[in-house]
């Protein structure tokens, strides 16, 4: 039987998904489904559903505005 905490997906509900909310402005969902659907990189630390994601990945997002 699986460890349950193993099989869990990274969200951007702990204090990483939080900090990169209030850096880009996005919701905590909008960072969890950029999570899942691999333009965003996010790293599980150790087994624990704790997460972590690199200010250079975060960045990548940006797109700049051409007017």
């Amino acid at each position: 039987m699986k460890d349950s905490k193993h099989t869990s997906r990274p969200t951007a509900t702990n204090s990483a998904g939080y900090r990169s909310v209030e850096y880009t402005g996005l919701s905590p969902k909008s960072i969890s489904r950029r999570i899942r659907d691999g333009s965003l990189r996010a790293f599980q630390v150790g087994g624990t559903r704790t997460i972590r994601l690199r200010i250079e990945d975060i960045d990548s997002l940006m797109i700049p505005v051409e007017r």
